[in-house]
């Protein structure tokens, strides 16, 4: 009885560790417009993402004027926050610079992405008044929050930067720390949502995994199950999943939710029937172009027998002109026969008066006497 009783201990004992690694925590998902402004709007959930994209320590942030588009208007979906965050550098100083975060669901016209960015440029705002780099655009990092992948590029986190080099393509020593050159250029991040599959190696991942569209529940797109075992010893993420957490307790937050699905779905039942009618075409096209190819190839048809046809009009001719130069040579010989004949008449009949006999103008000319008759 004492080791069945230790035995069931043990069980329970693994029961619970079980169920507390299994643990899910239903939270709002932050793909939404909605809830992502909702958390962002946390100063220090803000830190905290900025800083894991940065791949820095964000000392502070002050979230600049936004851009949060009327979900109920049809036009394609792009969330956008303006930052200003100063960063510790690697050399242990400090920089203001101005961070262009932009979200979107769907597929987007670059276009877009590139007036934004053409607006901040333009703004008088973000131009340093103080300081030794006065009159100096603000160093800008722009972050794209993306629904969808971009071409074939396979990693679900992807950084461009910007280098200064001179011919040689070798770097140029303080390039990139020049206030001239960063008025002028700025990097990207660029993070893939379909991308991220729940593996964490590193702090970014781990940041980004409360994006895991594989963790969505089945009954609502709007709610994501995560692991709170995995976030336990983290007082940052903790503070995320509350924040999260509180998302699915605002009636707010939770109407605008619904009127981006419902947007979205007029939008996917537009590209449905856009999607329909391109089917459509392009099958039709492919009818037009087998209809075309099948007429193409019975235009070479007809050409070959023309050419065929054309090839033996001219064999045709060839042989007229044969026949035609055969019988030109018969004529000729006809008109030689009937010159010899006259003369040979002639010369009969000049013979006969000078009386020689038919006899011997036969054997002379070599006639019958018949035939001398005849021709006399």
């Amino acid at each position: 009885l004492h080791l069945l009783s230790r035995r069931q201990r043990q069980m329970c004992i693994r029961d619970r560790n079980k169920e507390e690694r299994n643990m899910k925590i239903s939270v709002a998902n932050p793909i939404y417009d909605s809830v992502f402004k909702f958390l962002m709007d946390d100063e220090r959930i803000a830190k905290t993402v900025l800083s894991a994209l940065l791949k820095k320590e964000v000392l502070s942030v002050e979230m600049r004027k936004h851009e949060h588009p009327n979900i109920t208007r049809d036009k394609l979906s792009m969330f956008r926050i303006d930052f200003a965050a100063r960063v510790r550098e690697n050399d242990g100083s400090t920089q203001l610079i101005l961070i262009e975060l932009q979200k979107t669901w769907l597929d987007t016209e670059t276009l877009r992405f590139r007036r934004y960015l053409a607006a901040q440029y333009n703004a008088e705002e973000n131009i340093q008044k103080q300081g030794k780099n006065q009159g100096y655009a603000l160093p800008m990092v722009a972050v794209y929050l993306l629904g969808h992948r971009v071409g074939d590029i396979d990693k679900p986190v992807v950084y461009v930067g910007h280098k200064a080099l001179d011919y040689d393509g070798k770097e140029v020593e303080n390039g990139e720390n020049d206030p001239f050159i960063s008025s002028l250029i700025h990097d990207s991040i660029i993070v893939q949502i379909p991308l991220l599959h729940g593996k964490i190696n590193n702090r970014l991942d781990k940041v980004l995994s409360v994006f895991d569209q594989s963790q969505r529940t089945e009954e609502s797109q709007q709610i994501i199950n995560l692991e709170e075992n995995l976030y336990k010893d983290d007082p940052e993420m903790m503070q995320i999943i509350h924040r999260l957490s509180l998302a699915t307790m605002s009636a707010e937050v939770r109407q605008e939710m619904n009127d981006e699905d419902e947007f979205f779905a007029v939008i996917e039942a537009r590209d449905t029937q856009v999607m329909k009618q391109k089917k459509i075409i392009s099958e039709q096209l492919d009818k037009i172009t087998e209809q075309q190819g099948k007429i193409t190839e019975q235009q070479d048809r007809i050409t070959e027998q023309q050419g065929k046809i054309t090839e033996q009009q001219d064999r045709i001719t060839e042989q007229q002109d044969r026949i035609t130069e055969q019988q030109d040579r018969i004529t000729e010989q006809q008109d030689r026969i009937t010159e010899q004949n006259a003369q040979i008449k002639a010369m009969a009949q000049a013979m006969l008066k000078n009386g020689v006999s038919i006899d011997i103008i036969a054997q002379s000319i070599n006639k019958s006497i018949e035939e001398v008759k005849a021709m006399l």
